[in-house]
């Protein structure tokens, strides 16, 4: 099932999502990316600690995608949501996803 931007945002509860970068192009990156976000947004909305891997694991999603993900969805148009990072050790982190106004979704799988 693809999903549209209007259904991400609905999901995301964001008031507009709207990719960016020096070589974003959305005809060929908004379905990607929309997927993406949502794949890691579905995994983390338990909020349980987890690492990078772990979440790579769960998604299929690169590790560096994910970092990148994550910082979008502390944006106002992604949501607004509070992502946390603790220190595990030896430059090892675990984030954890607290949804914005505590608000239970049911995602749309992919």
């Amino acid at each position: 099932m693809t999903v549209t931007l209007d259904d991400a945002t609905r999901i995301l509860g964001a008031k507009r999502i709207r990719f960016d970068g020096a070589d974003y192009s959305p005809s060929r990156d908004d379905a990607r990316l929309t997927g993406q976000l949502l794949r890691i947004f579905n995994a983390m909305k338990d909020g349980s600690w987890r690492r990078l891997a772990d979440i790579e694991r769960i998604t299929g999603d690169p590790q560096t995608s994910i970092s990148a993900q994550l910082r979008h969805l502390r944006k106002q148009k992604f949501g607004a949501h509070t992502v946390n990072r603790r220190y595990l050790y030896d430059g090892l982190y675990e984030y954890q996803l607290v949804v914005s106004g505590q608000k239970q979704l049911t995602l749309i799988e992919q």
